[in-house]
């Protein structure tokens, strides 16, 4: 494609593509350990720095279930397969429930260990040194684990959040099934404002808005970068292909993107480095669109790696009914944590995962209509209501496990779905490989004796049989990071084997996708990315 002299152009030296939590955390870092760096980040979606409106989006999501987000999506840029259409700056950390569950050394060693799946080609000590720094950005409230493989090298940020009167109940009902239980490690500013974001409120509404900004939000620290002058953002510019000089051999040498208000004009952004930091889905999506004569399935791509074991991890979920009494609504997005099942020993069949209880109010809520179908109003409805709300409790209970992919687990471009520019859209069918896929009845075996062991603690029971998600989440992979280039797309570092001014970073590089929640360990990548490219840069 020819530039016009019309065509703006710009230039940088390290260009990102992607405003989300990782993009943000390794410019943040790069800013710091490269203050003389001229930094641009791209986003195909809008900025929402509004935060003096969302208590009143807090209180319209309560009252009339209004989505608090306005236009934090492009209608058609949606991917097949994909469980958030999010596209703003901030990415789907503007609406994360801030869970910073760390993963455990055996996610790295699941072939040396137990003969299955891939390594990561990063050292635990290593890798873990970086969960300690992405805990004092994100400012994570933690305790301690009681489980001393899950040793550490700093503390957390701050205490955990303290346990409301209905997990405390939870939790010594838990740990009467032999597992031990902590408070789920939270991006949240507990009892002080920090970061220019204010301190919880408990507003219980952390994964749709938060009013006072004490969980994490990417767009809080791009405003601070941004005032500060650190880096320049240049929000709802899609970038539709990455393109080479000829002869400067396989350097990237420039981005082509295009405004939302001006879909006709190219803008080109030349960089010394380029940084694709868009998510598990539109990283590889852009690296497979990117093709050319020399590179004919995209780039990065000589191994046919890219958008291949698309990962994540499946879950079990349950509801049992136990005979301690609890009162619903005390905090209900925060929950309890055994990390019990994180390790599986030798020799007995593979099993991994967290395990997770939330208050819940199911059962508890007012009805209009009694068992046998008659009308209730009035006094009546009150009474049936007590009759329910003051009679044991409800539990909420899921395992996250880990799920490992196949090579076929995949992201391609689905000529069928293609946005105004006529760029086909991503379809990600995720699949199991053949040895997970034959433990499925065993997990399920499993995790259900758990949570029947833990409803039996206080004669509860399980209100039906435990189900398997019908979908993958805290979805990574598509650009697998390796030693061998042959097998993967990127190094240790982010950095692709193919083109040595290219990186791709956070969820993408991910070859497994844990048993927990996964956005912690992307962080803790992204800032190991970070350290390389500054000595790059």
């Amino acid at each position: 494609m020819q530039i016009r002299a019309s065509n703006p152009v710009h230039e940088c030296d390290i260009c990102v593509i992607g405003g989300g939590i990782t993009a943000v955390m390794l410019v943040e870092r790069l800013a710091a350990l490269k203050p003389d760096l001229k930094i641009t980040v791209l986003e195909a979606g809008r900025s929402i720095f509004d935060r003096e409106n969302r208590g009143t989006y807090h209180r319209r999501a309560i009252e009339y279930g209004e989505h608090p987000w306005h236009d934090d999506y492009i209608e058609d840029q949606q991917a097949k397969g994909m469980i958030s259409m999010t596209m703003a700056v901030g990415g789907q950390a503007l609406h994360w429930g801030g869970a910073c569950n760390r993963f455990s050394e055996e996610d790295l060693r699941l072939k040396s260990l137990y003969g299955l799946a891939d390594d990561w080609p990063i050292e635990w000590s290593e890798l873990e040194r970086y969960y300690v720094q992405a805990e004092r950005r994100l400012n994570v409230a933690g305790d301690p684990s009681p489980y001393p493989e899950d040793r550490r090298s700093g503390p957390y940020a701050q205490p955990a959040m303290p346990l409301s009167y209905n997990l405390q109940v939870l939790k010594k009902w838990a740990e009467q099934s032999g597992l031990k239980f902590s408070p789920l490690p939270l991006s949240r500013n507990v009892s002080a404002p920090a970061d220019g974001r204010g301190a919880c409120g408990l507003y219980d509404t952390c994964g749709d808005v938060c009013p006072t900004g004490a969980r994490y939000s990417p767009d809080y620290t791009y405003q601070q970068l941004i005032a500060a002058r650190k880096i320049t953002l240049h929000d709802r510019m899609l970038v539709r292909k990455l393109v080479m000089q000829p002869g400067s051999g396989d350097a990237i040498s420039a981005a082509h993107a295009y405004h939302q208000d001006r879909p006709e004009q190219l803008n080109e952004y030349r960089a010394r480095l380029f940084v694709l930091a868009s998510g598990q889905c539109w990283s590889p999506h852009l690296l497979l669109l990117s093709a050319n004569l020399k590179h004919g399935t995209g780039l990065a791509n000589r191994s046919g790696m890219v958008g291949r074991f698309m990962n994540g991890h499946k879950f079990i979920s349950a509801q049992a009914t136990i005979d301690e009494q609890t009162f619903p609504g005390q905090n209900m997005t925060h929950s309890l944590i055994s990390r019990e099942y994180f390790r599986c020993a030798p020799g007995r069949p593979f099993v991994r995962h967290d395990t997770r209880v939330w208050e819940s109010s199911a059962g508890k809520e007012p009805r209009l209509r009694s068992a046998d179908g008659g009308l209730l109003l009035g006094d009546a409805l009150l009474d049936e209501w007590r009759s329910r709300a003051f009679k044991g409790s409800s539990v909420r209970l899921r395992a996250y496990y880990d799920s490992h992919p196949s090579r076929d687990s995949r992201l391609t471009l689905d000529e069928s779905s293609k946005n105004r520019y006529g760029d086909p859209m991503p379809a990600i069918d995720r699949r199991l490989d053949a040895a997970a896929t034959a433990r499925e009845g065993a997990t399920l075996a499993h995790c259900t004796e758990v949570f029947e062991r833990m409803a039996k603690a206080s004669n509860g029971r399980l209100t039906g049989k435990p189900s398997v998600s019908d979908y993958w989440d805290h979805p990574a992979g598509g650009c697998r990071m390796g030693t061998d280039p042959a097998t993967s797309v990127v190094d240790s570092h982010g950095r692709t084997h193919d083109h040595e001014n290219l990186f791709v970073i956070g969820a993408p590089t991910l070859p497994t996708g844990g048993c927990t929640n996964g956005t912690l360990t992307f962080v803790a990548l992204s800032l190991r990315s970070a350290d390389r490219i500054a000595e790059l840069s």
